[in-house]
C-alpha cells in the first residue's frame, strides 16, 4: 500500500516521462507490464501511474522499502526489457525522494 510519512522508509522513485500524446497509453502499457514484473520483487511496496491531461507526460510514482531493494531491482534483466520498450516512446528522468514533510486540512 501507498504510503506518505515524513523521515520514514519507504523511499519514493519519481520518475517523469515525456511522450507524444499519442504515444501516451502505448506507455502506460508497458509501463503498467513493468509494476507487474516487480510485484513479487522483494521490497517493492507499489507503483502508482499517472498521465497528464494533454497527453505529453506520464509520472511512475514507486514506493521501495528501502533505496538497496531499489537498486537491487534495477540489475534483474527482466526489468530492463521494459525500460528499453519505453525509452522507443519517451525520455524520463528519474530521481528518488524520501518525505519532508505533510500538510494536510
Amino acid at each position: 500500500m501507498t504510503t506518505i510519512k515524513p523521515g520514514a522508509s519507504p523511499i519514493t522513485l519519481i520518475n517523469v516521462f515525456t511522450v507524444a500524446p499519442e504515444n501516451q497509453r502505448a506507455l502506460l502499457d508497458i509501463l503498467k507490464g513493468a509494476s507487474e514484473k516487480v510485484r513479487g520483487v522483494p521490497g517493492f511496496v507499489s507503483a502508482n501511474l499517472h498521465r497528464s491531461l494533454d497527453g505529453t507526460r506520464v509520472i511512475n510514482y514507486a514506493q521501495w522499502e528501502t533505496r538497496e531493494a531499489f537498486e537491487a531491482m534495477l540489475i534483474r534483466p527482466e526489468i530492463w526489457e521494459h525500460f528499453a520498450e519505453a525509452e522507443r516512446y519517451a525520455t524520463h528522468e528519474p530521481h528518488l525522494y524520501e518525505v519532508d514533510s505533510i500538510h494536510e486540512p
